[in-house]
């Protein structure tokens, strides 16, 4: 069994982030740089399947500039097999990621794509439903626990009333939630091997896929300042002013 992880290169969790004085992105420069969390997530559980015995290989594919490798290696380090990436100039929206997965998934036939539910810096939570819905692949979201057994998935989803379990045919795309598991830390040794393990660069031209963008990125604006509290002296007061200024009641 063969599984397909994408990874996205992101601005780290721990990093507080700028905002350019022209509001026009968010500021990358001399910036801290990591895998997706949600990312990390699917990596871990594709490694947890490979040590079941349940899979026999794992490809981490990544789409963007060179500096992507990095999280290649990241997913290299922490147990994938090898690794892909897909270059690009620029991130390209959740449909043209999507369209460059599926040539990825039809070129490397694997039996199970897991992947982040969402990225931490677009927050769209879209590419694994386009992707699977472009592939016609049955789809399973925020998955808090994943069991394959034959040639089924079944995957326990978090869903506003509780918790829903489903079963899919595979092949199938999964994506993760943070529940799922809690990602390991990669060994210096590990680290180490990842750099001779191998690693393809594609273009998009060489999957068949033109690359476009259908999202305009307008403005970026750092969240408003949080204001003091205040102190009232009476419900009454507490009342009048959820009423009357804050308008919640």
């Amino acid at each position: 069994m063969k599984i397909l992880v994408p990874v996205k290169r992101v601005i780290d969790y721990n990093v507080k982030v700028r905002v350019k004085s022209d509001n026009s992105d968010v500021d990358l420069a001399n910036v801290k740089m990591a895998m997706n969390p949600f990312c990390e997530i699917a990596v871990e559980e594709a490694v947890r399947l490979k040590e079941a015995g349940v899979a026999s290989e794992i490809i981490a594919v990544s789409i963007g500039d060179k500096a992507c490798q990095e999280q290649i290696r990241t997913a290299l380090a922490l147990g994938a097999d090898r690794g892909i990436q897909i270059d690009t100039e620029s991130a390209p929206d959740a449909l043209s990621a999507a369209k460059l997965l599926k040539a990825v998934v039809q070129e490397e036939q694997p039996t199970l794509v897991i992947m982040g539910k969402q990225s931490i810096d677009s927050d769209n939570n879209q590419t694994g439903q386009m992707l699977a819905a472009l592939l016609d692949y049955p789809q399973a979201t925020f998955a808090s626990e994943v069991k394959v057994e034959g040639d089924k998935v079944q995957v326990t989803r978090e869903i506003d009333g509780g918790l829903q379990t489903i079963e899919l045919n595979l092949p199938a795309v999964v994506t993760t939630d943070l529940r799922l598991n809690e990602p390991r830390y990669a060994s210096l040794p590990n680290i180490m091997k990842a750099k001779r393990k191998p690693l393809d660069v594609k273009t998009p031209a060489d999957l068949g896929v033109e690359v476009g963008n259908k999202v305009t990125l307008m403005a970026v604006n750092p969240p408003a300042e949080r204001q003091a509290g205040i102190k009232v002296a009476s419900v009454d007061e507490l009342m009048d002013k959820l009423k009357n200024e804050a308008k919640v009641i």
